[in-house]
């Protein structure tokens, strides 16, 4: 696991959030951080489970995991990062010579060029190190708000919002927090205004981990597992 990294003194605040949070009411922040410490008890040891030892495979890894598994990314990785150890490595290759190396992955061609375009950027705009901010994450081909607050959060320790993916988007429909039909971009908005800032990452896990091992997208009732019987009341009208 990478270090953290703290945040860069100078130009821009890394945490700045640029849009206005949703207002929420009392009680739901507290129905929120009731779930948190839920969570908190279940996962105790919930974490990041792409596997990488630097920001800048934290980076390729998570372009990579878009509709794929990090179980399925994790198998790829490990000889991609040997052939390509630097973004200047990845810059000097071709999106041709990338494919070899994520051929088990899903819209691996596209991926490949997502990651040469995304690596020749950090090695000639940025240095050779992964930026620590959003708005220049986001220049990155590849990136959106996803997996720029995976690396953000996992790999520098910033909190700039929730990571909402398709265990997210799923589970805080039926735990409640959200209305059913709320977009993906409003789903990180509505998290981030009902937990704590110093949570998002740590929590964007937990909720991850509780989707794969206790509530996927079919198969099992709300009953089987304490969060969801306590918190997925929505969840029953999901299924009805």
């Amino acid at each position: 696991m990478a270090n953290r990294i703290p945040e860069a003194s100078a130009g821009p605040r890394a945490d700045e959030i640029p849009f206005e949070l949703p207002r929420v009411t009392v009680a739901a922040k507290r129905r929120a951080e009731s779930l948190l410490a839920a969570l908190r008890r279940h996962y105790p040891d919930a974490h990041c489970e792409l596997r990488y030892s630097s920001p800048q495979e934290l980076l390729v890894a998570t372009i990579l995991s878009a509709q794929a598994t990090d179980a399925g990314v994790n198998k790829a990785t490990p000889a991609l990062f040997a052939r390509f150890p630097t973004p200047a490595d990845y810059a000097a290759a071709t999106p041709g010579e990338i494919e070899p190396y994520i051929r088990s992955i899903g819209l691996f061609r596209n991926k490949a060029r997502a990651i040469h375009a995304a690596m020749t950027a950090v090695a000639e705009r940025f240095g050779g190190s992964v930026p620590r901010t959003m708005d220049e994450l986001l220049t990155l081909r590849g990136v959106a708000r996803k997996t720029a607050n995976v690396v953000l959060g996992n790999a520098f320790g910033v909190n700039n919002g929730f990571v909402v993916d398709t265990h997210i988007e799923r589970l805080s429909g039926r735990f409640g927090l959200v209305r059913r039909g709320t977009t993906v971009a409003m789903i990180e908005r509505y998290l981030m205004a009902l937990f704590p800032r110093e949570a998002w990452c740590e929590a964007s896990h937990m909720i991850i981990w509780h989707g794969r091992r206790a509530c996927p997208a079919r198969g099992r009732c709300c009953s089987e597992h304490p969060i969801c019987r306590e918190f997925g009341k929505a969840c029953e009208l999901e299924r009805a």
